[in-house]
């Protein structure tokens, strides 16, 4: 599981609108009949408009400044191993989110505990991902385009006469990368813009700055993390406690479907391995036989590639000196959400 929260953001000020992030989310809908299209959701409602989503939104800014943002985004990325777990079903998926919001909630830090209830938030479910420039994949293939597209410059340049070359070796060598490039779907290779392969089911959720009364500013945002401060002589709480957030967020989803998380799927490991790697290798090294298999094939799944390594688990310095290519191995995963990293 993986779970972020993103403020608003447009340059150095933030939209007075929520339209262009509204719009984006149906995206998907485009083109189909009205009743195959997915719809927003909120804690108590299963089919909101967009144009409702717009209203409510935007309407909730009171006395909000332009460099502050009118709302945050949380994006919900089960693993496509969750996702199977729950057969994809989307009522689940709505059925996870209402109960995250309870914790999204719980979480902010304030003298009188915040309930959903004052929560103003709209989700919609999407079921496709497309590949980013950032992606692993296409960053890998990108290596490769980028030589093809150097000699192909170069035979062209060899053509016009400006420089000497063998363009019969320089047209061998293009065969040869196109041959090579290694990610693929069906034969073609991946690019920025196409689809992922798999379960990619994830949530969008809108959320408002401003609790249900247009009083209150509710912020999720790092630079307000749980403390206290002194207003008028008195202590006030103040913040969001994000660690407790993504912690019940994922024991939530266990709770409700029965989930065996493995280790290297869970957020304590994912702040280990940020934090400090020596625990994060400490603790994957010390998992029972069976478990520490699963971690690597869950990792391997992910795209990791995973040393055959024999390294005795009761000697966990001399296994930490034993992998440290592995370590470089295992940065691949920092950004993957299907391992929760």
């Amino acid at each position: 599981m993986y779970i972020s929260i993103t403020k608003q953001h447009l340059d150095t000020t933030f939209s007075q609108s929520c339209s262009d992030y509204v719009a984006y989310l149906e995206k998907e809908n485009e083109g189909k009949q009205p009743e195959l299209q997915e719809q927003f959701f909120d804690q108590h409602n299963d089919r909101i408009a967009p144009e409702q989503v717009v209203k409510e939104i935007d309407g909730n800014t009171a006395k909000l400044k332009k460099q502050e943002p009118k709302f945050f985004a949380l994006t919900i990325n089960p693993s496509q191993r969750e996702l199977k777990h729950i057969n994809n079903d989307p009522n689940l998926l709505k059925q996870y989110v209402r109960e995250v919001m309870k914790d999204y909630a719980a979480s902010f830090h304030r003298d009188t505990p915040v309930s959903v209830d004052i929560i103003k938030y709209y989700a919609k479910i999407e079921y496709e991902r497309t590949f980013k420039g950032f992606d692993r994949e296409v960053k890998v293939n990108q290596e490769y385009r980028a030589k093809i597209t150097k000699l192909e410059n170069e035979i062209r340049m060899v053509d016009r006469g400006e420089i000497s070359g063998n363009v019969k070796a320089m047209r061998m060598e293009i065969d040869r990368l196109h041959a090579q490039i290694p990610h693929r779907i069906d034969g073609e290779v991946v690019t920025q813009g196409m689809k992922k392969q798999g379960l990619q089911t994830h949530v969008h959720i809108i959320v408002s700055r401003k609790d249900v009364t247009n009083r209150y500013s509710l912020s999720p945002g790092s630079k307000y993390r749980e403390s206290e401060s002194t207003l008028n002589g008195r202590t006030v709480k103040r913040g969001f406690n994000r660690d407790q957030f993504y912690e019940k967020a994922e024991k939530r989803f266990d709770t409700l479907f029965s989930y065996q998380r493995n280790y290297v799927e869970s957020y304590s490991a994912r702040k280990a391995f940020v934090q400090d790697p020596k625990i994060y290798f400490a603790h994957l090294l010390g998992l029972p036989t069976n478990e520490r298999s699963a971690a690597f094939k869950l990792m391997g799944a992910a795209g990791v590639h995973v040393p055959k390594l024999n390294i005795p688990t009761n000697k966990v310095e001399a296994a930490l000196q034993a992998i440290k290519q592995f370590k470089k191995a295992i940065d691949i995963a920092k950004s993957s959400s299907s391992i929760g990293m």
